[in-house]
Parts: structure tokens; sequence; C-alpha cells
């Protein structure tokens, strides 16, 4: 698998970070346990199996964004499983950067395409039914931010390239 990611400024990853934190402490899910040198905040553009990464232009003078978050989503994950993750407006300059990416590549899985793309930021997987109320009384819901760069990442080498 390979995805298309937008970073986030110092201050807007560590208050994600500190979302993590807060429900691995509370025994909660959370991304805080994946320790992994590539594991950080971001926002997924495209991703897929076969994805074609020709020379992008996307990118070209539209970084640093705004990053305008609004509340949080919940995603189906299996029986009893969810996924926990910040909700992403989809601006005019975050719509304009993604469809510009999807003109340029190959191989994205159709749930990334425009039109059917939910921006996020994954906060927690595999959160029961039962877990959701407590997670949510732990985030602090305001939170503002800046994007300022893209990466892909490679599952198949686990590496990470900026672009």
């Amino acid at each position: 698998m390979r995805s298309i990611e937008l970073v986030f400024d110092d201050g807007t990853e560590s208050a994600v970070r500190a979302d993590w934190a807060r429900l691995a402490e509370a025994g909660l899910p959370s991304l805080a346990g994946h320790t992994g040198a590539s594991n950080r905040p971001h926002l997924t553009l495209a991703a897929g199996a076969e994805l074609s990464v020709p020379q992008l232009h996307a990118f070209d003078g539209a970084l640093p964004m705004e990053a305008v978050f609004s509340g949080v989503q919940v995603f189906a994950a299996g029986r009893d499983r969810y996924v926990l993750a910040r909700s992403v407006v989809l601006t005019a300059p975050l719509g304009k950067v993604h469809r510009r990416l999807h003109r340029e590549i190959g191989g994205a899985v159709p749930l990334t395409l425009p039109g059917a793309w939910t921006p996020h930021v994954t906060l927690a997987r595999r959160v029961t039914g039962e877990q959701l109320g407590k997670a949510m009384d732990l985030l602090d819901l305001r939170l503002g931010g800046h994007i300022v760069g893209a990466r892909l990442w490679d599952s198949s080498t686990k590496s990470v390239t900026g672009l």
C-alpha cells in the first residue's frame, strides 16, 4: 500500500499527539501506541496498492495552508469496532490540491477520489462502541492548525519520501 499524505506544523501535530496521549492514558485504543518512526499525524489524500506517483505538481504554491478542524468522525471498522478521527473541513484550497493531485496520479482506491473522500486525521482504531463515549469526553475539539508538507508512504519498503 502506498499513500500520499499531508503533514502538519509542530503545534498542530503536538495537539493531535496530545489527543493520542489522553486516549492511551485512559486505557483506550490510540495511535500513541504505534511508535514507528513514520507514524505521525497526517491527512491522507490518496492511497492504493497500485498508486502511481509521477512527478507531482499538485502541491506547487499550495503549501503551507490552513487546516480547519470540525469535531470528530466515527467510521465503522468491523463488528463493534470503529475508527475515531478528527474531521477536517474540505476548504476550497484543500479541495483544489486534492483534485489536482488526483489528475496527476493513478491507482487510488475509490474512497480517496474526489467526491468520495472524507478528510480526517485518525486518532484511534479498533475502538468499541462502549469506549466511544469515554473517548469523546477526552478530546479537546477546539483545534486549528496548518498543513506544511506532503509525503509519500510506502508500506512495502516502510519508507517515507518528502514531496
